[in-house]
């Protein structure tokens, strides 16, 4: 008796341990590769993801790609991009939150800032972590062991996921600068920030995928956050330089 939920669940732990393994792959290579190696490393790193939930007997829909949720998820994504938008132009309109938008990595202009928000963006970053993180993790973790540990585990490792590119946060950002200083203390302090929003936020990524049943939802708000966030950064710069 106590064998037979090992046997039914052990394909799908062994699944779960590849695919972390395989993020860890992507995420070292994105760190310390070439410039530009996400745009490569970020869609073959989700199509063998995809491979790998196939062969643990995930479909389209526990995956987030049925296609008869692809209109709501798509209605679930323009919201949040609206919604997004209004925030940050209110924002980048108030002395007092301002600063968040100085960010020197983004300072290159409009046009590279266009190139980063609807190309490097999209196939460097969020094509992968969608796939990886509410997609096949956590279809894999729902199948074995529920909804909610599925979110939790998928919202933590996502948190886990942005140490790396997190380290030099106190350096680049102004506000965030100002917030925790630039030392190796203010480095930590950034980074555990860093750790705390994202993994809150896939709480909400998670959210979205399970209400829409569909992978465009998250997709939708992560390219807000990020993609829009380039473009009113660069936006700010320009602003400042004229």
């Amino acid at each position: 008796m106590t064998a037979e939920p090992w046997i039914r669940w052990a394909p799908t732990s062994r699944a779960l341990v590849l695919t972390v393994g395989l993020m860890a792959t992507v995420a070292v290579v994105g760190r310390y590769g070439p410039h530009g190696s996400m745009l490569v490393a970020g869609p073959l790193g989700a199509l063998l993801l995809l491979l790998l939930a196939r062969s643990a007997g995930l479909d389209a829909d526990d995956v987030g790609l049925d296609r008869r949720t692809w209109r709501r998820g798509a209605a679930y994504a323009l919201v949040c991009v609206g919604a997004v938008a209004v925030v940050y132009v209110v924002a980048a309109a108030l002395p007092a939150t301002r600063s968040a938008f100085l960010d020197e990595r983004y300072r290159s202009g409009m046009s590279e800032a266009m190139l980063t928000a609807f190309v490097v963006i999209p196939l460097g970053t969020i094509l992968f972590e969608e796939v990886a993180f509410r997609g096949v993790l956590w279809g894999l973790v729902r199948k074995g062991w529920g909804t909610t540990t599925a979110t939790l585990v998928s919202s933590a490792l996502f948190g886990l996921w942005h140490v790396l590119p997190s380290l030099r946060l106190n350096q680049v950002n102004p506000a965030v600068t100002g917030l925790v200083g630039s030392g190796p203390a203010g480095q930590l302090l950034a980074v555990a920030g860093a750790v705390l929003f994202t993994g809150t936020s896939g709480l909400l990524f998670c959210e979205l995928r399970r209400r829409s049943g569909s992978l465009l939802a998250p997709i939708g708000l992560h390219w807000a956050v990020n993609g829009l966030g380039v473009l009113v950064t660069a936006g700010m710069a320009g602003w400042h330089r004229w």
